[in-house]
């Protein structure tokens, strides 16, 4: 090329003032581009998100990589204007480990295409497994991404070809899957929890005790939100070995309680209070024809007569099984106290041994609670 004097004047090794020039403008244009690249994407994706939402994150995704792949392409373009030398090998592997390291961001952005059209097609399922499969795949394609990034990058540092690499990472493989047997059984308890489908993502369910909506199913580990507020995070190789109560699947609430009253209450009073009862839960709120109310005299206790109250709620939806529960409770108390008939408490009959008539002396006192 002819250029004035000045620009063939060489600066760096024997690169002349043009060349380094053509490096930086490549550079410079191309850094450019993709700045101008990733805006404009960036503003068509925020437009066309309501409408056409795979596009929008297909369109935010590239814009993810644009900046760094347009770099590469000023770099690539800019060093074949340079005189090398000696440093020609170093600089070409350097070049191809960083485009090897673009294209693989590149990929890695892109999982979030796969994604997003997963979670739609969940979205139109009854089923909620669809949601917990969304992120667990899009977490493996991530993971297999990386690792064929860094396969490539051994073949180009090393020279050697794929299959010998592959030979040698199996042989670490080994190694390494004996040293990580805990993430390896919690990745295999996620994929057994997936085939076995327990529960699903908002469930809510109780596992050693913690009790609460499943909030997200991890390859490592699942993730509960507990009714105090506490996040719980329970590998999934320890979680696909325990009993797990899914409180969500019931199909309704039971309640089974005691009624106790006084032993000197008559027997027709007795019967009054097992009709009372009766009535209460007769055709109550949330009955299923198959799941009618049942009413017990059951025992005869150390301090008083008791009835077993037994019915189910339907469906489980638990704040109004807790109001109704609550009318029911007032009604009982109501009707009992109208009806004169006593509920009972702790009695003790005490027989003094100096009394020729032995009358009894009866004391009554209430239970404390805290012995």
């Amino acid at each position: 090329m002819n250029f004035p004097e000045f620009f063939q004047t060489p600066i760096i090794a024997e690169n002349e003032i043009w060349r380094v020039l053509i490096l930086f403008f490549a550079i410079l244009i191309s850094f450019t581009a993709g700045k101008v690249l990733r805006y404009l994407c960036q503003i068509r994706a925020k437009q066309i998100k309501e409408s056409r939402p795979i596009l929008a994150v297909a369109l935010d995704s590239s814009s993810k990589a644009a900046v760094m792949f347009f770099f590469m392409v000023g770099v690539n373009i800019g060093t074949s204007f340079l005189v090398l030398g000696p440093a020609e090998h170093f600089i070409d592997t350097s070049i191809a480990v960083l485009l090897t390291v673009t294209v693989a961001f590149a990929a890695y952005c892109m999982v979030e295409i796969v994604t997003t059209i997963l979670l739609l097609r969940a979205e139109k399922t009854a089923s909620k497994m669809d949601d917990m499969l969304a992120p667990i795949l899009s977490k493996s394609l991530r993971a297999t991404v990386i690792v064929l990034a860094l396969v490539q990058i051994a073949q180009i540092l090393s020279g050697k070809e794929i299959t010998s690499i592959l030979a040698g990472l199996g042989i670490g493989g080994l190694a390494v899957a004996l040293a990580a047997q805990d993430t390896l059984k919690n990745l295999f308890g996620s994929m057994v929890l997936l085939a076995d489908k327990p529960f699903e993502i908002g469930d809510r369910i109780n596992v050693d005790g913690h009790d609460g909506p499943v909030e997200a199913v991890g390859l490592r580990s699942t993730r509960i939100r507990t009714l105090d507020g506490h996040l719980v995070t329970i590998p999934n190789g320890e979680l696909a070995n325990k009993p797990i109560w899914n409180i969500a699947k019931r199909p309704y609430i039971r309640r089974l309680f005691n009624i106790t009253i006084t032993y000197d209450t008559p027997p027709e009073k007795v019967e009054e209070a097992k009709t009372i009862l009766e009535g209460i839960l007769e055709n109550h709120e949330g009955l299923n024809p198959d799941f009618p109310p049942r009413v017990y005299f059951k025992d005869f206790n150390d301090a008083s007569l008791g009835f077993l109250c037994l019915y189910w709620y339907h469906p489980p939806a638990y704040w109004d099984y807790l109001k109704y529960s609550e009318q029911v409770n007032l009604q009982i108390l109501d009707r009992f106290n109208k009806a004169g008939i006593d509920f009972a408490f702790p009695t003790q009959t005490l027989h003094l041994a100096g009394d020729s008539k032995r009358d009894p002396i009866k004391i009554q006192h209430y239970e404390d609670p805290s012995v």
